[in-house]
């Protein structure tokens, strides 16, 4: 009977997802009347706007990557190293973005950095786009600090820590050449779901008036009908495709030994 009742589970999961995509796919397809075709998707690949768009957001997930990881891997090397009893206030405050609503943070940084604050970031371009990316850094947070933290947590860091430090190593020498690459598959775990988060973001781009891939995908969906949806699936394959990385590491990491 628990088998039964756990395939039946199974079985309306996979229908309750895979119906509506089924179905967006289908719709993305008939642009030409009478015929199965992907105009939709020629139209949406070969758009200047797309292509500036997603361009855009492909550069500040990089960008936001590279800074949410040095930022992350010191401060949770540290945390677990010297500050064990630190541990849940530092996991609670990286929570936080879970239940602070991105549009809330958003006015925030508005509100502390217009044209009129004392750290004008708002007034020029390079400042929006650096706005944007610790925006986008903060929405991460939670999953990069997560992927990081349980990395650190299966090896023995204090162990290696003292045996680097024996041999004359620094901490800038310590953290990219013996702790880095010790959790370098859970880092790029982090890194798909950030790429993955910055990629599908509307509502710090748009506040901000950014030319980000989400807002142009509501505008597309506002004035357009079979190109919304070719799009759509497009995101949805982009996504789909930085969790199949992610359980791709995810299994080299089981089989990876400690590097020292």
């Amino acid at each position: 009977m628990k088998r039964i009742f756990a395939w039946g589970a199974l079985l309306f999961g996979i229908l309750y997802f895979a119906l509506p995509l089924i179905g967006m796919t289908n719709f993305s397809l008939k642009m030409r009347r009478g015929v199965y075709s992907f105009d939709a998707y020629a139209v949406v690949l070969s758009d200047p706007r797309f292509q500036e768009t997603f361009t855009y957001s492909v550069i500040m997930a990089l960008v936001t990557i590279v800074f949410g990881v040095l930022l992350v891997v010191p401060t949770a090397y540290w945390v677990r190293l010297k500050l064990p009893t630190r541990r849940p206030g530092i996991e609670f405050i990286t929570l936080l973005p879970l239940v602070i609503p991105a549009i809330v943070i958003v006015f925030g940084y508005i509100r502390l950095y217009n044209t009129s604050s004392w750290l004008p970031l708002t007034g020029t371009t390079s400042g929006t786009n650096l706005l944007l990316m610790f925006g986008y850094t903060t929405l991460a947070l939670p999953y990069m600090y997560r992927a990081v933290d349980t990395g650190l947590r299966t090896i023995d860091i204090g162990t290696l820590t003292e045996a680097a430090q024996s041999l004359g190593a620094g901490w800038t020498t310590i953290l990219a050449r013996i702790i880095l690459p010790n959790v370098l598959v859970a880092v790029l775990s982090g890194a798909f779901l950030t790429f993955a988060i910055v990629i599908g973001e509307f509502t710090m781009a748009a506040l901000l008036n950014r030319p980000a891939f989400g807002p142009y995908m509501q505008l597309l969906g506002a004035n357009r009908a079979y190109e919304p949806a070719a799009l759509a699936v497009i995101s949805f394959g982009i996504t789909w495709g930085c969790l199949g990385l992610i359980q791709l590491v995810s299994r080299y990491q089981k089989g990876a030994p400690p590097k020292a």
